[in-house]
């Protein structure tokens, strides 16, 4: 059996806007961002109402120790999966096509962009996207304005700092920053404080 277009997205093959069901894919966004915005207008940020609207963007319930400050901003939604203790302040915009994986335990500042799509280079075909996943490990600490793009896997406790742009993979207990992001420096943990 034929994989739709949903799944071979997810699957990082290219997908072309001529695609035939590339409508599925339309559909999905403009149900999503109708959901977005009508948690960025509620007057009641952290509302039972807007828990199960974020419910209906990811397909699944939050869990209950997780936040997500409005606005947020996202393209699909159902490609999401967050863990416990997860902070995600205001303005953020996670680009999920290509699937984006939070763990537990982690901080993600004001603004910042989760971006799991590309296009390709050849001016020709520009519409055409590959995806890629971000994974996100447990109580990492995302900076303000950063921006973590497509195939980046951030190890468990590590930092990105403000206004970084992530372009490679960070190990677990590393400190980076910059445009593009390097590692500034090793986080010793004290697993006992």
């Amino acid at each position: 059996m034929a994989k739709g277009i949903l799944q071979r997205e997810l699957d990082g093959e290219p997908v072309s806007t001529s695609d035939p069901e590339y409508h599925k894919i339309i559909d999905t966004i403009m149900e999503t961002m109708q959901l977005a915005h009508e948690i960025n207008i509620s007057d009641k940020l952290l509302s039972e109402e807007n828990r199960e609207r974020f419910a209906k963007i990811f397909g699944r319930a939050l869990a209950e120790s997780t936040t997500i400050l409005p606005p947020f901003y996202v393209d699909y939604g159902r490609n999401i999966v967050m863990g416990e203790n997860v902070w995600v302040q205001q303005g953020c915009t996670f680009f999920d096509r290509g699937g984006i994986t939070i763990g537990n335990d982690v901080f993600i500042a004001p603004k910042v962009d989760l971006i799991t799509l590309n296009h390709t280079v050849n001016p020709y075909d520009r519409s055409t996207t590959i995806c890629k996943p971000i994974k996100i490990g447990d109580r990492v600490w995302i900076g303000i304005a950063a921006t973590v793009l497509a195939g980046v896997t951030v190890g468990e406790n590590s930092i990105i700092g403000a206004n970084s742009v992530v372009t490679q993979d960070v190990p677990p207990n590393t400190i980076v920053a910059g445009n593009p992001a390097r590692v500034i420096r090793q986080i010793e943990v004290d697993k006992e404080s």
